[in-house]
C-alpha cells in the first residue's frame, strides 16, 4: 500500500481511521465498567450481602469464566447474522442495563440477573469490537499493529482509571455510586459509539441479507437477540449454581483436548502435528498462570482490605483502588519490555516462547512468596502495603511475558485453518483458569465451619466484620506458599521440556 495515499485519506485523524477512535472510546469505556464493577464485587459480596469468603470466590470465579464463554457464542452469531455493529450496540445495551442494576442493592435476584447481562453484553460487545478495529484496514495496511496498539491503550486507561474511580466511590461513599459509575461509563460508551457510526464506513454490516430472513415469521436478526436474551437466563442460572459451571468447564475441556489431539494426530502432517502439540502444551502452561494471576480480583482483593496496612500518607486507601497497580504497571513497563526483547534479538539472545513462558510462571510464582515473606516479617496481623506493590509488579512482568507471546504463539504456530479453533482453546483456558483460581481463593478462606465460628465470634465481641485474624492469616500464607512453589516448580519443568519444544517448533521462535 502506498503511504502517501495512507497519509491524504480525508478519513482518516493522527494518520488512522477516524473509526478507530471511535472503537477506542467504546472499548475504553466497556473496560471501564468492566473493572470498575470487578474491583467491588468481591468486596460486594462479603461485605453488603455477608457470603462467606468461600461462596463469595466460588460466585466471583463462575462469573469471571462465563466472561471468557459468552464471547464464543456473540462472536458466532455476529459472524453469521448480526454483523459487528448490530452485535456491539446489543452487548453494550445488556451492559448499560446489567451495571445500572448493581445499584439496586435490596434483591439478591437483581444482583444475579445483573451479572448475567454483564457476562451476556461482553460476550457480543467484546469479540466484534476488536473485529471491526481489524476491518478497517486493508490487507497489507502498515498502520494495522499501530491501529491495534492504540485500540489496546483504551482498554488498560479504562482499566486503570475504573478501578480507582469506582473503587473509592464503592467502599467510601457508597456501592451504588460505585457501580452506577461503571454504568454510566457504559452508557457513554455506547452514546459515542452510535454517534460514530458514520466513521465505521459500513465495514461492520451483517455479513449477508440473511439477518432479514423470516423463520416462523420471526427474522434471524430477532432470533440473534432472542437467543442472547436466553444467554442471559441460562448465565443468570449458572451465577448461582456455580458447581455447574466447573462441570461444563471440564466437560468442554475434555471435549477441546480430545478434538485437538485427533486433529494433531490425524489431519496434520508431521511438522504441523508437532507444532500443533507444542501450541497445546503451551495452552495448558497459560492455564496454570491465569489461575495464580486472577487472584487479584478475590483473595487478594479480601487479603488487601483485611490484613494489610494501606493508609498512606494518613490516609486508608481502599482495597479496591490497588488493582490499578497492574494496568499502571503496563503502562510504564510494557514499552520497556517491547524494546527489551528487540534489543536481545537484534544480539541473538531474545528467549524463545516456552523460555518466555517459563519466565512469567516463575515470576507470578515468586509474586505470592515475596508477599509471604512480607506477611511472615510483618509485625502484628497487618502487612505493609509495599509487599501488595511488589506482587501486583512480579505479576505485571509475568504477564508481559506470558500474555502477548502466548496469543502470538497459538498464530504462528497453529496451521492456518484451525487457527480460529485454537484461539477459542486459548480463551477457553484463561476461563477455566479463571474457574481454577475460584478454588485457590476459596482454600484462603480455610475451615467453613471456623469461618462461621468467627464470624460469630466478631459478632459477640462487637468486633466489625472485616476484622483480620490470625486464623486467616495463617491461611492466605499457607495457600500462597503452596501456589507459589508450585508456580515456580511449573516455571522450571518447562524450562527444562525448552530444549524439546523448540525441537518440535521446527524453527519457529
Amino acid at each position: 500500500m502506498n503511504e502517501s495515499s495512507i497519509a491524504k485519506n480525508p478519513n482518516d485523524f493522527l494518520g488512522h481511521p477516524k473509526g478507530l477512535f471511535i472503537c477506542f472510546a467504546t472499548e475504553m469505556w466497556e473496560r471501564f465498567s468492566y473493572y470498575g464493577m470487578r474491583a467491588l464485587l468481591i468486596l460486594y459480596l462479603t461485605k453488603h450481602w455477608e457470603f462467606t469468603d468461600a461462596a463469595s470466590y466460588l460466585i466471583y470465579g463462575a462469573y469471571t469464566s462465563l466472561v471468557y464463554i459468552m464471547p464464543v457464542f456473540g462472536g458466532m452469531l455476529a459472524d453469521q447474522i448480526l454483523g459487528s455493529k448490530k452485535a456491539v450496540t446489543y452487548g453494550a445495551v445488556l451492559l448499560v442495563f446489567g451495571h445500572l442494576g448493581m445499584t439496586v442493592e435490596s434483591s439478591e435476584q437483581i444482583f444475579y440477573l445483573s451479572l448475567a447481562l454483564i457476562v451476556s453484553g461482553v460476550g457480543f460487545l467484546k469479540p466484534n469490537i476488536s473485529t471491526m478495529v481489524g476491518a478497517l484496514y486493508k490487507e497489507g495496511d502498515p498502520r494495522r499493529d499501530s491501529g491495534f496498539t492504540i485500540f489496546y491503550m483504551g482498554i488498560n486507561i479504562g482499566a486503570f482509571t475504573a478501578t480507582l474511580l469506582c473503587g473509592y466511590l464503592g467502599e467510601e461513599v457508597g456501592w451504588a455510586y460505585g457501580f452506577g459509575a461503571a454504568g454510566i461509563g457504559m452508557l457513554l460508551g455506547l452514546i459515542i459509539f452510535l454517534w460514530g457510526q458514520k466513521y465505521l464506513e459500513g465495514l461492520a454490516e451483517p455479513p449477508s441479507e440473511k439477518y432479514m430472513t423470516k423463520v416462523n415469521g420471526i427474522s434471524y436478526e430477532n432470533w440473534a437477540y432472542i437467543s442472547g436474551v436466553v444467554m442471559v437466563l441460562v448465565t443468570w442460572f449458572l451465577v448461582q449454581n456455580s458447581q455447574l459451571v466447573g462441570q461444563l468447564l471440564g466437560g468442554f475441556g475434555v471435549i477441546f483436548i480430545g478434538a485437538w489431539l485427533l486433529y494433531a494426530l490425524l489431519k496434520c502432517a508431521p511438522e504441523e502435528r508437532d507444532r500443533l502439540i507444542v501450541v497445546g502444551i503451551l495452552i495448558l502452561f497459560s492455564l496454570i498462570f491465569w489461575a495464580l494471576f486472577e487472584q487479584a480480583g478475590s483473595s487478594l482483593n479480601i487479603l488487601t482490605d483485611r490484613g494489610v496496612d494501606r493508609v498512606i500518607f494518613g490516609w486508608e486507601v481502599p482495597a479496591s483502588m490497588f488493582q490499578s497497580l497492574n494496568a499502571g504497571f503496563i503502562f510504564t513497563i510494557a514499552p520497556l519490555f517491547a524494546l527489551l526483547w528487540i534489543s536481545l534479538a537484534k544480539r541473538n539472545m531474545e528467549p524463545s516462547t516456552p523460555i518466555k513462558f517459563s519466565i512469567g510462571i516463575v515470576l507470578v510464582g515468586l509474586g505470592f512468596l515475596a508477599l509471604v515473606y512480607g506477611m511472615n516479617s510483618s509485625e502484628g496481623l497487618q502487612t505493609g502495603v509495599i509487599w501488595i506493590v511488589l506482587i501486583y509488579l512480579l505479576h505485571t512482568l509475568g504477564e508481559l511475558c506470558l500474555s502477548p507471546v502466548g496469543l502470538s504463539s497459538v498464530t504462528k504456530l497453529s496451521p492456518q485453518r484451525i487457527v480460529g479453533f485454537m484461539m477459542g482453546m486459548w480463551f477457553f483456558a484463561s476461563a477455566a483458569g479463571n474457574y481454577v483460581a475460584s478454588l485457590i481463593a476459596k482454600g484462603t478462606a480455610g475451615d467453613p465451619v471456623l469461618e462461621i465460628a468467627e464470624k460469630i465470634y466478631r459478632q459477640v465481641m462487637n468486633l466489625p466484620e472485616d476484622t483480620f485474624t490470625i486464623y486467616q492469616k495463617i491461611g492466605f500464607m499457607d495457600v500462597y506458599t503452596d501456589v507459589g512453589l508450585i508456580a515456580i516448580g511449573c516455571g522450571i519443568f518447562l524450562a527444562i521440556l525448552t530444549p524439546l519444544l523448540k525441537k518440535l517448533m521446527h524453527g519457529a521462535s
